[in-house]
């Protein structure tokens, strides 16, 4: 098995796992290979950085002894109510304390709850279920509705940047954030069919210039890079990473869920050089010093069983790596 290989997870477990903590809101992914190769202590404290429905984070309470804690994190308003009613019990006795705010301020989130360092801290980047199917939310192509894509609920929409937006700014927005190769042909379709509000009048504006079999792929880059955009995500990602860094203790681990290459790569590059240039830094003696030694296998997939139970987990990638003592918390990126 090479390091890029799929995680060894039986597809019994897998699908077991998943299905045990899913709820209606949002089945969580690769939920039995975070738990094992996240917690490095059972009476440890441990962040769960987007919490979503709540699944991983029951998971994590489960695995962890009475004397173990997660702290969990969602700027989505639902996403906390919803976790406030499932996990209500687990709130009552300080298990899990529940914060609302941004990943991207992760340390002051902590601060802010006494936790100087913490064990391990998990990031899952993907939509949730509830925010998909939520028409209301304007995630999803295939849901009939605003032209929102906000994670929270302040900041510019999706509506603004497809109405507002220069159309070779708008063209290098699909372009860099969606990897979209039509790029241009798009965005010109997009302004000549202005004012775009609706995910409908979006979906419609790209079907009417890519190729049939490309529809799918096309639509699903266009609502990508619209909300990379939005929610500011890539950023935030690496402000993740680096608060990271200073948080979690020589020996504890960070687990990070991606969805699409642009997120991986970031968090690949990170993971192995302690930077997002790729670039090794080397002491004196040409040994390369890293904040991260990434555990094996390096990246983890759902298996087919998994994917079967839950088609939305297919493009998720998982990479574990373990806090190394370097002590160069100001890694350069």
């Amino acid at each position: 098995m090479t390091s890029e290989a799929t995680g060894g997870e039986s597809g019994r477990d897998s699908a077991s796992e998943a299905g045990r903590y899913a709820t209606g809101y949002h089945a969580p992914v690769l939920c039995k290979a975070v738990v094992d190769g996240l917690i490095t202590d059972r009476s440890g404290i441990y962040v769960d950085g987007t919490l979503g429905g709540g699944g991983h984070a029951a998971a994590l309470l489960d695995a962890l002894n009475e004397n173990g804690r997660v702290i969990g994190i969602d700027r989505d308003e639902a996403a906390r109510a919803e976790v406030q009613r499932r996990l209500a019990p687990q709130i009552r006795t300080g298990r899990l304390i529940l914060l609302g705010g941004d990943f991207r301020d992760l340390e002051s989130h902590l601060d802010g709850v006494g936790a100087v360092s913490v064990d391990g801290i998990l990031l899952d980047l993907g939509v949730s279920s509830r925010q998909l199917d939520d028409a209301t939310r304007g995630f999803s192509y295939s849901r009939t509705g605003a032209l929102d894509m906000r994670m929270g609920s302040s900041g510019k929409t999706a509506a603004d940047i497809v109405n507002d937006a220069p159309e070779a700014e708008l063209a290098a927005i699909l372009r860099e954030y969606g990897e979209e190769r039509r790029a241009r042909r798009i965005a010109k379709t997009i302004v000549a069919a202005r004012p775009v509000n609706t995910t409908a009048q979006l979906a419609d504006a790209v079907r009417s210039c890519v190729p049939i079999a490309e529809e799918i792929k096309s639509l699903s880059r266009i609502f990508q890079a619209l909300r990379i955009v939005v929610n500011d995500e890539l950023a935030a990602l690496e402000s993740a990473l680096e608060s990271a860094t200073r948080i979690v203790r020589s020996g504890g681990r960070l687990a990070v869920i991606s969805y699409h290459s642009l997120e991986d790569r970031r968090v690949k590059r990170y993971l192995r050089f302690g930077n997002f240039a790729g670039q090794p830094v080397k002491d004196v003696y040409g040994n390369v010093q890293t904040p991260w030694s990434p555990i094996a296998p390096r990246l983890i997939r759902p298996d087919a069983e998994e994917i079967e139970f839950n088609p939305r987990s297919r493009s998720a990638r998982l990479r574990i790596a373990e806090r190394t003592d370097f002590s160069d918390r100001e890694s350069p990126t």
